[in-house]
């Protein structure tokens, strides 16, 4: 939630803050913090002003693996310590706030200031911000540890920061992912998804081969479904997931059931056997279909949420 008088102090102590909400530390004037309360009122965030170089750099020390995104001026006298941070491998989600009078003067900043995944926001655009903080996360989300920043000031003094960036990086990455799960449902999971894995981007033999092997586990589970001694969840779970991250259609589904269930029909009628025993199983099926079509309809974009938030682009 915002508060309604911009304060140098964080609004909500981090440590005390619900887990699924983001927190955002805002170097920006006076005024402009006052705008963007009004914009960030959401109990989605938890808001920290400050006004000065070294409160930002003592904020951003002490709270470093609490922040889930960075809100600047593209003036603001902070930016040298970008370099910095980038240089002690400390990556973290960040929007960079053009002002009107900013774009018309000749610019002096390099087009990147911190990483790759930076977001720069024209003035006429600060109202979508609720939308760009889920944008730049991720980003960051998809940012690999190799990323450079051009700098023509940058230190020439021998370091290897990849090791400390990457550790960092994949940890604050990892905590954002969280987050969004928790925050979004399967949203925080969702963009994990390779479109590359896809079924209809995979190549013909590899379609035969994943459909063949998702029959197999399909099989598993109708045999296993009424044994009392088997995990079916943890069965099901699996075969869920891979056919949720191959995104798999509903109707590929039947078409695997109604498969095996003819083999059966035929081993029955071989063995003079009735095949009514077999309408038993449609329950394995609605139980998989339930399971399958919670995960996609929890993964459809709310208008809010950028498509890239869970879109891997990978």
């Amino acid at each position: 939630m915002g508060c309604s008088t911009p304060h140098t102090l964080p609004c909500y102590p981090v440590e005390n803050a619900l887990q699924s909400s983001l927190s955002l530390c805002l170097f920006v004037t006076e005024v402009i913090a006052q705008q963007l309360s009004q914009m960030l009122k959401s109990d989605r965030y938890r808001l920290t002003y400050v006004y000065s170089v070294n409160e930002f750099i003592e904020f951003i020390g002490s709270h470093t693996e609490h922040i889930d995104c960075l809100i600047v001026l593209r003036d603001s006298p902070a930016l040298p310590f970008f370099n910095q941070l980038y240089e002690q491998g400390c990556l973290l989600p960040i929007i960079i706030l053009e002002c009107q009078q900013e774009t018309s003067a000749p610019q002096e900043t390099p087009t990147v200031i911190y990483h790759n995944a930076e977001i720069h926001l024209p003035e006429s655009e600060w109202q979508t911000i609720p939308t760009v903080i889920d944008r730049a996360i991720a980003h960051y989300l998809h940012l690999g540890p190799s990323c450079t920043i051009p700098s023509p000031n940058a230190s020439t003094q021998k370091r290897d920061p990849q090791d400390s960036q990457q550790s960092f990086l994949l940890l604050q990455q990892r905590r954002l992912a969280d987050k969004l799960k928790e925050r979004l449902g399967y949203l925080g999971v969702y963009y994990k998804r390779n479109p590359k894995s896809f079924y209809r981007n995979l190549e013909p033999a590899e379609k035969q081969e994943f459909l063949e092997q998702l029959a197999l586990e399909y099989r598993e589970i109708i045999l296993t479904y009424f044994n009392q001694s088997v995990d079916i969840n943890q069965e099901i779970d699996q075969f869920v997931n891979s056919a949720f991250f191959a995104d798999i259609s509903v109707s590929q589904i039947l078409e695997i059931h109604i498969n095996l269930m003819d083999e059966f029909s035929q081993h029955l009628k071989l063995e003079g056997r009735s095949e009514e025993i077999l309408l038993d199983y449609r329950l394995a099926l609605i139980d998989i279909l339930a399971h399958l079509g919670e995960m996609y309809r929890r993964s459809i974009p709310r208008e809010d949420i950028p498509f890239d938030v869970f879109y891997q682009t990978d």
